[in-house]
């Protein structure tokens, strides 16, 4: 007897199939998230750097801004890597 979780998953899988990925899409949205998680790392550690010299520096009118420009980076970041999974996804 299958749970409701299992009949509900059948379900939305015939609305909706998952695409079945080759192992070459994988090894390259693999590759993407390498790429990504790096420069999110690299910006993380920058930005984060900035804040720690302004606090230091008592310069705390400094930190708003940077916080600021570390969320949005970030946030650009990951959106860049999930287009350039949905690319592999779709096959472009």
């Amino acid at each position: 007897m299958k749970s409701a979780y299992e009949l509900a998953m059948e379900k939305l899988d015939k609305t909706s199939p998952q695409p079945k990925l080759t192992d070459e899409q994988r090894k390259v949205i693999a590759e993407i998230d390498g790429k990504f998680k790096a420069k999110i790392a690299e910006k993380e550690m920058f930005l984060g750097d900035q804040i720690t010299k302004a606090t230091k520096a008592g310069q705390f009118d400094q930190i708003p801004p940077l916080e600021e420009q570390r969320t949005r980076e970030l946030q650009r970041l990951r959106s860049e890597c999930e287009s350039e999974k949905e690319k592999v996804h779709s096959g472009e």
